[in-house]
């Protein structure tokens, strides 16, 4: 069983005080307070919902990296919409996450091929139906600004990491760069260095999460320089070396009670992965233990709750809606004090 760092009956007295501090506020705001506040929600699991929630259902509901598929995980509930940034030909950052368009667009060929203009002639399809929606590929701008006070975002970085400034400065342009997370792969001095420049380029007053795998990082000492080196309000832990032919037991070296200590130090969450890799045996990333297991196998106890057990208090995953569902049937959901659904977009987009 999970080893409690807090009381349910702590947390949901912390919620109402911190539902009377934060009245009124934005419902991003109030998700910002938990994920820079770890210690203090060790009981609320929040949800990231991977390329914006679209993969859920078998792939059926919405097209990856879609503005309708943010809507959908806002609808539901996710604290996080995760979505893949690339650059158009003419150097507009678009939402994309293969370098080439065939898997998810009505278009053939790299993205980095095709001007903005040409890119907004490409519909997205709904990849597990192939239904072509109403949408075509979105710049980082219209991302940026449907997700604007409604949820934070989390930038996964498929450019350099010379590139994190630019993407940074758009938000910080619409005014919400304190809802943005932006993260690079760390896993020597060199990365560190090279992405502590990138950061100070960029400037302050947004999130910055180091992604450390298990392939390359074996222990908590290496968590503990880059806490160090950063102070992040959250590292992603990816169990690679345990593949998905076998449940994992333990949940890797990085899920250590010494990395669960390094969390606790620190005041950071640990962020575990359970979704799917393309061409990857479902529970990759999970050791075994991912979306497949908790939703098609209908076991999320050996799923979703093994990594809540070992510690984690955000997951990210391709079934945001029934995580959800089973966290807060669980008694891992700690209600916000905005109702979800009286949040409205920063603007009118064409969605499906």
């Amino acid at each position: 069983m999970r080893t409690r760092w807090l009381s349910l009956a702590f947390s949901a007295a912390l919620a109402t005080v911190a539902g009377q501090s934060l009245a009124g506020e934005s419902r991003a705001s109030q998700i910002l307070a938990r994920f820079e506040h770890a210690n203090q929600w060790r009981d609320h699991v929040m949800i990231a919902a991977h390329r914006a929630g679209s993969m859920q259902a078998g792939k059926t509901l919405y097209a990856e990296n879609s503005l309708a598929a943010v809507e959908g995980s806002i609808a539901i509930g996710a604290e996080i919409v995760e979505v893949d940034v690339r650059r158009a030909k003419d150097g507009e950052f678009v939402i994309m996450h293969d370098s080439w368009l065939d898997r998810t667009t009505t278009c053939k060929g790299e993205v980095v091929k095709y001007t903005l203009a040409e890119l907004k002639k490409c519909w997205l399809v709904v990849e597990g139906t192939g239904t072509v929606t109403k949408e075509t590929v979105s710049t980082l701008r219209e991302m940026l600004l449907t997700t604007r006070d409604r949820i934070l975002i989390n930038l996964d970085n498929k450019l350099e990491v010379t590139d994190l400034p630019g993407m940074v400065a758009e938000a910080r342009d619409l005014g919400m760069a304190d809802q943005v997370i932006v993260k690079e792969n760390l896993w020597n001095r060199q990365r560190i260095d090279a992405a502590s420049a990138a950061l100070t380029q960029a400037g302050g007053g947004f999130q910055f999460m180091p992604i450390l795998a298990d392939d390359a990082v074996h222990d908590a000492v290496f968590a503990s320089e880059v806490d160090k080196a950063f102070a992040p309000r959250a590292i992603e832990l990816i169990t690679w070396r345990n593949g998905a032919e076998t449940l994992t037991s333990t949940g890797g070296p990085l899920f250590s009670t010494r990395m669960r200590a390094e969390a606790a130090r620190g005041d950071w969450h640990l962020w575990a992965d359970t979704y799917a890799v393309v061409n990857k045996p479902g529970g990759f990333l999970a050791g075994g233990r991912g979306d497949e297991l908790a939703v098609a196998a209908s076991l999320p106890r050996e799923a979703w709750g093994f990594w809540v057990d070992r510690g984690a208090t955000i997951i990210q995953t391709d079934e945001p809606k029934a995580a959800i569902a089973w966290l807060t049937a669980n008694g891992y959901r700690v209600p916000y004090t905005t109702d979800i659904k009286q949040a409205e977009p920063a603007h009118t987009a064409s969605i499906n």
